[in-house]
């Protein structure tokens, strides 16, 4: 058991791993909820508790299973982001193994990872599909709420029920996310962003979410009108409804450097050429070209000083639906410098000395996010392989 303060509420609670979980009557979807992967973004674990305390006081009748499920228990009592390593960058295959199979466990943040992961197992194995994991999230700057995923077609179709901007690549940028594990098990996982840490909007909005997401998957059944309901308040959130953005920038924080954010930047904002983004060294960096910002960084621990973005054109993502469901990743595989990296066929290799026509762009269009190999390889990775489609088919949103 871990205390968990809030400043915006003034209140501060004691949590266990699992905070809450309701079984329902019928049966129906496994919604798991995770707040404070991060321990200084308390806001995802009070609204879990607002929500299910709301649920049992008022008798609801609950369809399937819902899970609240605590984060960094450790770093959430020191009000830290973490204490050792990032909990939400160390979700890769090697470490996994290393810490589950070996029992290589040197930090705290390796001994959350590995509960959170026997607990997930459990979950999978135990309980009904269709699953939903939904990650809540604060950041350092003022934000409007918005909704970040690993681009599969999946993901898509699902995100795009809920009134938020949404934004898709950032798979390619951070390493060792919860969300993208769980998404290469194939199931619907996605972020959300309700506001800026300490601030009381940020609990409302994930409260908000928390309500839509139950009645968006049945597991709550609804009024049309209570739902319309739900669905304006978080359309009413902010801007940019429906409107997907791309990363195509990331500004890596060295070990040794020192960074520090200028004030006053917001998520989504537009910044025209030549202003004064961070002092980088003592150096000033400034904007190239007219920019659109993502996630400035105004806190101590993290990596990523900033994103930059851009909005995805309608016909752009159509053609990428269209193009992955045809499987030209197929084709391009018989093409000289394009192989297969093993017999999973979910990732390519592309030697961009021979192959100089294949774009990460392109790739992108394809379902595939591209890492560096090596001076002359991508190393693209494609999730669409392991989405299980079949899981979903039937619920009232997939249908629609």
């Amino acid at each position: 058991m871990s205390q968990v303060h809030s400043i915006a509420l003034e209140e501060t609670v004691k949590i266990d791993r699992v905070i809450d979980h309701i079984v329902g009557i019928k049966e129906g979807p496994t919604m798991v909820f995770f707040g404070g992967i991060h321990g200084n973004e308390p806001a995802g674990v009070f609204a879990l508790r607002q929500v299910f305390d709301e649920i049992r006081s008022k008798k609801l009748s609950v369809k399937g299973e819902i899970y609240a499920i605590s984060g960094n228990l450790g770093a959430l009592k020191t009000q830290e982001r973490f204490q050792q390593e990032d909990l939400n960058r160390i979700w890769l295959p090697d470490r996994i193994e290393n810490i589950i199979e070996k029992k290589e466990i040197h930090h705290n943040e390796e001994n959350e990872l590995s509960q959170l992961y026997l607990l997930i197992q459990d979950i999978l194995e135990n309980s009904n599909p269709p699953f939903y994991f939904l990650d809540l999230h604060t950041t350092s700057s003022d934000t409007i709420p918005f909704m970040i995923l690993n681009d599969s077609l999946l993901n898509r179709k699902y995100g795009s029920n809920y009134p938020l901007p949404i934004i898709l690549g950032i798979e390619e940028y951070l390493k060792g996310a919860l969300l993208s594990y769980i998404n290469e098990l194939g199931y619907v996982s996605l972020g959300f962003e309700s506001g800026q840490h300490d601030d009381g909007k940020a609990i409302r909005n994930s409260v908000d979410f928390i309500w839509y997401s139950l009645v968006l998957t049945q597991s709550l059944d609804v009024t049309e009108q209570e739902r319309e309901s739900l669905r304006k308040k978080i359309s009413n959130t902010g801007k940019d409804s429906h409107t997907f953005y791309e990363i195509y920038h990331q500004h890596d924080i060295g070990t040794q450097s020192d960074f520090e954010m200028f004030p006053g930047f917001s998520n989504f904002q537009k910044v025209p050429k030549g202003v004064g983004l961070a002092l980088v060294d003592g150096v000033e960096l400034k904007t190239t070209q007219k920019r659109q910002i993502f996630m400035p960084l105004y806190q101590k621990q993290g990596n990523e000083g900033f994103y930059f973005i851009r909005p995805i054109p309608k016909i752009w993502l159509w053609l990428s639906k269209k193009l992955r469901r045809i499987k030209v990743d197929h084709i391009l595989v018989k093409l000289p410098g394009v192989e297969w990296a093993d017999d999973k066929r979910d990732t390519l290799v592309v030697d961009q000395r021979i192959a100089r026509f294949l774009a990460k762009s392109f790739l992108h269009l394809l379902g595939y996010r591209a890492r560096r190999f090596d001076k002359a390889h991508l190393m693209a990775k494609n999730r669409e392989r392991a989405s299980k489609h079949a899981e979903y088919t039937d619920t009232l949103w997939f249908k629609q």
